[in-house]
């Protein structure tokens, strides 16, 4: 096998790129503060079940939300509070971003008391074939189906060549374990220049093996992408993203984004047309994201949850 990136660093650079922004707090997002005030009701559970030639809706068990939207919610003494607030609000699942100082054992008691799985993690390119066979034992330890490699960034062609290779190697280990593994984009990957105007995506979707690694699209930085290579419809380039790419596209992040300054945005309050997506790609995986959310952490799950349950394609 082949290791040897140093994964641990790059998802703290990951971490560090996500938290460098914040933005302002948007005036209409504030009634959804209220949810916070005090034991909130559970998100009434829809799911686009309804008669002939009704719209369809997200599937209830395949709404997500990515940890890393609270992180500034949450430690080791919080997160039961967190936990307990995500169950009210509907969530049966959530995508780890770090175990808060406990063991892998500890979180899944923790997960288990507000009948919550975390059925995702984020998750860097292992350096030992021992680090990799423990993030894989975690994950199993925790009830997870899927392992994705957060970020990766580099200007040279033979970083991101090799780096497909380690995921392929990691992919065939994880999937002993029962594990699907994949990979999460952002916007970095269909603009840099590797030479030639090479980019890393296509060096990416050219070299995973289909077999092994999919995708988790961020529906946020797919569009960004497509913003930030002049694309004439960036909403048209996020769908040729998934469209085009070999691999399965089994998760989606689902991110707005603001319209007057192109941060990201609590779901439906920003320019990003998820049932035009939804309509052309189902995916296993639905997962709520905003890095730097609008009105606070809890606001932006609260949101994120009646968004996907209501939303109709």
């Amino acid at each position: 096998m082949c290791f040897g990136f140093d994964g641990d660093r790059a998802l703290r650079d990951s971490l560090a790129r996500k938290g460098a922004s914040r933005r302002s707090l948007l005036a209409g997002a504030a009634a959804g503060a209220a949810v916070l005030g005090g034991a909130a009701p559970a998100v009434a559970r829809g799911g686009g079940h309804g008669g002939p030639g009704s719209k369809r809706g997200v599937q209830h068990d395949r709404i997500s939300i990515q940890m890393y939207s609270l992180r500034d919610a949450t430690d080791a003494t919080t997160l039961p509070t967190i936990l307990h607030r995500l169950a009210q609000y509907g969530y049966e699942k959530v995508e780890l971003a770090g175990y808060y100082g406990l063991t892998a054992r500890e979180l899944r008691a923790a997960l288990d008391k507000e009948g919550l799985r975390a059925s995702s993690s984020h998750e860097g390119i292992s350096a030992t074939p021992a680090e990799a066979r423990t993030k894989f034992q975690n994950a199993r330890t925790l009830g997870q189906k899927y392992v994705v490699v957060p970020y990766l960034a580099s200007e040279a062609l033979s970083d991101w060549q090799q780096w497909a290779d380690q995921m392929n190697a990691e992919a065939a280990v994880a999937r002993r374990y029962g594990l699907r593994y994949g990979y999460h984009n952002h916007a970095h990957e269909f603009t840099t220049d590797l030479g030639g105007g090479v980019t890393p995506w296509e060096v990416l979707t050219s070299r995973l093996d289909r077999k092994l690694v999919h995708l988790e699209v961020d529906l946020y930085w797919a569009y960004t992408g497509g913003v930030n290579s002049g694309a004439a419809d960036p909403l048209r380039f996020a769908q040729d993203v998934i469209r085009t790419a070999p691999q399965a596209v089994r998760q989606f992040h689902v991110k707005d984004r603001s319209a007057t300054d192109g941060d990201m945005a609590d779901l439906g309050t920003g320019v990003i047309d998820f049932p035009k997506i939804f309509r052309k790609h189902v995916v296993e995986e639905y997962i709520v994201e905003n890095d730097t959310p609008d009105v606070s952490p809890l606001t932006t799950a609260a949101v994120g949850h009646a968004y996907l349950d209501h939303v109709k394609f």
